[in-house]
């Protein structure tokens, strides 16, 4: 490649610290994007409160990653955490753990983050080229699509940032799969990633519970157990839960149809304690009993019902509250998920997120086959592996 320039690719949060990093080294650096304003996805994850990682030891941290943990881990040990935080810090945005151990702007929002990284970057003379959708690799560069018609811009190393394919509006359609396609660069499916799961609720389930929280239950899925909260939805279930056990769901739900959730609604107390406390008395309804003696609430009632006939006898009701089926019958579309799972494979990549087929073109962020569960997670790597691209490129120069 040519130019004395680096061209960033995606304006996320990927792109973005990659673009810091590169510029604080002396780099002069170009980010274009297809947007018209830059991290518009970012933006969306901060309305509800933006949490940017975690604070668990970093060990069990890194196991959130499953599959990709080795793959990860360096990139993620080099920028870890409480890097992040104190990146967030010095753009005068100090950072506060919540009660779950997620951590979380103290302004609770991306937008006045975002102003004040966007205000250091001009300050490091990053200049930006919006609405300049990517169109493949070009001789000496990259081109691009823009509302002048096709241009190319000279490079003389290139960090690809292009995210998934969840949330397309937002600009991460995965359309770059085949143009990695033609180049002859793998790629695993993109798939969806932090998405609701279907339950065909009964009518009364649905237009009681929907929208209402799941609270204190213990979930699983083979191997797989959190603790995590969900929401009822009138297609099934979303949140946190969900997404916790999405990487072991998604397999079996995408090649057998369905699958079946267990959930022990009383997990802090063992089944012989509850057997004890269900001797039925007379006259009381069935929903009364297990308010009263089980101390359930009426959403957990409703999910006993679902799972069919409240059985008779104190064991067997005892198990079955400790043991709760669900069956679910498939899973959320891409478009609707947080994240997607899938992107380019790691035999692509070599230990400094370069494309090995293509020297000079580094890659990071959602865009690189991993995935992870919503906390904070998923912004930590994107962060990270951005970090690692351009040091990447400063480590090639």
């Amino acid at each position: 490649m040519s130019g004395d320039a680096v061209l960033v690719v995606g304006a996320g949060p990927a792109g973005l610290i990659a673009a810091e990093t590169l510029a604080k080294a002396g780099r002069r650096v170009v980010v274009a994007d297809g947007s018209p304003q830059p991290a518009r996805k970012f933006l969306l994850a901060g309305r509800g409160g933006l949490n940017l990682t975690h604070s668990e030891p970093l060990d069990a941290f890194l196991d959130r990653y499953g599959f990709a943990r080795p793959r990860l881990e360096a990139a993620i040990r080099a920028f870890p955490p409480e890097a992040l935080r104190e990146w967030a810090a010095s753009l005068g945005e100090p950072t506060f753990v919540g009660s779950s151990g997620r951590v979380f702007p103290k302004s609770f929002r991306s937008t006045p983050l975002l102003r004040a990284w966007l205000r250091r970057l001009a300050d490091l003379g990053v200049e930006f080229r919006p609405r300049h959708r990517w169109l493949g690799f070009a001789e000496g560069g990259a081109l691009f699509a823009t509302p002048d018609g096709e241009r190319v811009i000279a490079a003389g190393a290139i960090v690809l940032a292009l995210g998934g394919a969840s949330w397309p509006r937002l600009g991460g359609d995965g359309t770059w799969v085949e143009i990695f396609a033609r180049a002859g660069i793998e790629v695993a499916p993109l798939k969806p990633a932090n998405v609701g799961v279907k339950v065909e609720w009964s009518p009364v389930f649905r237009e009681r519970f929907a929208g209402q929280p799941l609270k204190a239950i213990r979930w699983s899925f083979g191997d797989a157990v959190t603790r995590a909260e969900a929401v009822v939805s009138r297609e099934g279930l979303e949140g946190g839960a969900i997404y916790a056990l999405g990487a072991a769901l998604r397999p079996v739900l995408e090649t057998q149809g369905e699958a079946e959730l267990s959930l022990d609604l009383k997990p802090d107390v063992s089944v012989e304690t509850l057997a004890r406390a269900l001797p039925r008395p007379p006259k009381i309804s069935v929903s009364n009993f297990l308010r009263k003696a089980a101390k359930l609430s009426p959403i957990a009632i409703g999910l006993l019902r679902e799972a069919g006939p409240i059985p008779d006898g104190a064991e067997a009701l005892a198990a079955r509250i400790k043991s709760c089926p669900i069956r679910l019958s498939g899973v959320g579309s891409l478009a609707r998920a947080i994240s997607s799972a899938g992107g380019v494979s790691w035999e692509e990549i070599d230990e400094h997120f370069g494309l090995k087929k293509l020297p000079g073109v580094f890659v990071a962020g959602e865009m690189i086959d991993w995935e992870a569960p919503t906390g904070g997670y998923l912004l930590q790597a994107g962060f990270a592996t951005g970090v690692a691209a351009a040091t990447g490129v400063l480590t090639s120069a």
